[in-house]
């Protein structure tokens, strides 16, 4: 029987006057803009600059696109955009998160940027206690509202373990990512502090069955890795769903804040949910990634690599987060997109 990936899956409170779509005045009928996708939504945002500070979707599935004045808004509302009014745009937002770079890079914090709430969140994990913890709420004093604390279940860390699925050669458990190629030559993605601790995958414990050899890898800084598969027959264009089916991958895209998502790794099967916020900076133990997409979708150790996937797009690889799939987590995944980028391959 022919392998497929599954047989190698590694895994402030802000003033807001409200929702506006703003319209066509009164007068002779017009065609309303076509609705705004995600990925227009995102760009038009950061086409605004500082007169915006973010989109996302909402819960009827509409992009929305956040602005500071009327006329930004009437930019949106063209493009085809819901538009919400907020009293913060991305410079003000941008230096409270230069000021957390400065200040408080502390393992066991996280930070994004939330559109919805118009806020810069830390995020602090039981670690951070004591002058670690004031360090992060003197932060927030000088931010004069714009950025606000929440504690995160459990331990922040990077999602390895001893186990099951494909195997260091050091030791260690991860899930595979994605099967990519470049041209004739397959390889697959997974996560870069699993590709950081050997050169030689195997899809056994035993370690005799060998599933490649790494070419790359980033981490910190980054989170991705790529291995070269030893036989081309290995690589399969889908993702397991650990239900006897397969969902196949036909494209890779960009996350979106709202989005509805699955997670596929080989510790904890099938798990699903929504991004939370995007060009997250998360602090390990091991150092700092930034660019992360943050989710509620549950992992655990051994999901490290696994792949994030919205129907048949590819979004990102298991990075790490706190919590688990009893009592529910955090999880970050590093985009694919950057990888793609990076190693010049695409998925199949």
């Amino acid at each position: 029987m022919r392998p497929t990936r599954s047989s190698f899956r590694v895994a402030a409170t802000v003033a807001v006057s409200g929702s506006l779509v703003v319209g066509a005045l009164i007068g002779a009928p017009a065609q309303a803009a076509p609705a705004a996708s995600p990925d227009a939504a995102a760009a038009l945002s950061a086409a605004l600059g500082d007169r915006s500070a973010g989109s996302y979707i909402d819960a009827s599935g509409r992009s929305v696109v956040t602005v500071t004045d009327a006329a930004a808004a009437s930019e949106a509302s063209k493009a085809g955009a819901v538009v919400r009014y907020v009293t913060r745009g991305a410079a003000e937002l941008n230096r409270a998160t230069a000021d957390l770079e400065r200040s408080a890079k502390i393992p066991g914090t996280a930070w994004w940027s939330d559109p919805v709430t118009n806020q810069v969140v830390v995020s602090v994990d039981s670690t951070v206690t004591g002058a670690k913890l004031e360090r992060v709420k003197a932060a927030a004093a000088r931010a004069n509202g714009a950025v606000r604390v929440e504690a995160e279940a459990g331990v922040l860390s990077t999602r390895i373990s001893g186990g099951q699925a494909i195997y260091a050669g050091g030791g260690g458990r991860c899930s595979l990512g994605f099967n990519v190629r470049s041209g004739s030559t397959y390889y697959f993605l997974t996560a870069g502090h699993c590709t950081n601790i050997s050169a030689s995958w195997y899809s056994n414990s035993a370690q005799t069955a060998l599933i490649g050899t790494r070419t790359g890898t980033s981490f910190p800084g980054n989170d991705y890795g790529i291995v070269r598969h030893s036989n081309s027959a290995n690589a399969a264009g889908n993702v397991y769903l650990y239900n006897g089916s397969y969902q196949d991958i036909t494209g890779s895209g960009n996350a979106s804040v709202g989005q509805s998502v699955q997670r596929s790794g080989s510790t904890t099967g099938l798990r699903g949910g929504s991004v939370t916020a995007t060009n997250a900076t998360v602090n390990y133990a091991e150092g700092s990634v930034s660019g992360l997409i943050r989710t509620n979708v549950c992992a655990e150790p051994g999901d490290s690599g696994g792949s994030l996937f919205s129907g048949g797009t590819a979004l990102g690889m298991t990075s790490g987060g706190s919590g688990n799939c009893r009592t529910g987590g955090t999880t970050f995944f590093q985009p694919v997109t950057e990888a793609l980028s990076r190693y010049g391959v695409s998925v199949f």
